[in-house]
């Protein structure tokens, strides 16, 4: 039986890619284990994955007020809203890992009011899918709410701009049926080795 396709689109051979996004990639599976399935379908486009990964890095690595916890709550909890299943596994996992909570990921994906996390983290996902699917209706009260339980404007930003670009991560994954690496949908569940 062949494996499903992980794209719409055709999906470049490693040993065809320009080299620095060929190093990148062999560096997250020398990390990971395996190269997630976002790397090589977004690489059918050189300058558009290093333009993606460029902002998905200044969002997602840079020194805040944001746990790398929180920044995946906010990934999760927009990818669950916008349906894509990519993210929702991926970053799931990820999150689960950063948590150290084998259930928090699917309680965000699904409804964050009912997951086991902080007043703060549901302040934050509540600006997150605001700003995710009806950032036409942010008003200065929403930043008070946030304000309040001890973000600041920089968090703020940061906040918005995660849920703004998974919004478009969300986006792309579905239009070129993105399929998610098996390998995610165990991450963070059992303890290492367990499997």
């Amino acid at each position: 039986m062949n494996a499903p396709a992980i794209s719409r689109y055709p999906v470049p051979k490693l040993e065809d890619l320009p080299e620095d996004i060929r190093a990148r990639m062999l560096e997250v599976q020398e990390k990971a284990g395996f190269i997630p399935n976002v790397f090589v379908t977004l690489a059918h486009r050189p300058e558009e994955f290093r333009a993606f990964f460029a902002y998905h890095d200044a969002l997602m690595l840079r020194d805040s007020g944001l746990s790398k916890a929180e920044r995946e709550m906010i990934v999760v909890a927009t990818s669950g809203a916008n349906d894509c299943l990519y993210c929702i596994v991926a970053h799931g996992a990820i999150l689960r890992i950063y948590a150290k909570n084998p259930l928090v990921a699917d309680q965000v994906a699904v409804d964050y009011r009912m997951a086991d996390i902080s007043d703060r983290q549901k302040a934050m996902l509540a600006f997150a899918l605001k700003v995710a699917l009806r950032s036409v209706e942010i008003v200065e009260a929403d930043f008070d709410a946030l304000r309040e339980q001890g973000f600041s404007d920089e968090d703020i930003w940061d906040i918005g701009a995660i849920a703004a670009f998974f919004a478009l991560s969300n986006r792309m994954a579905n239009l070129i049926a993105m399929r998610p690496n098996d390998e995610f949908y165990l991450m963070g569940r059992l303890p290492k080795g367990a499997r």
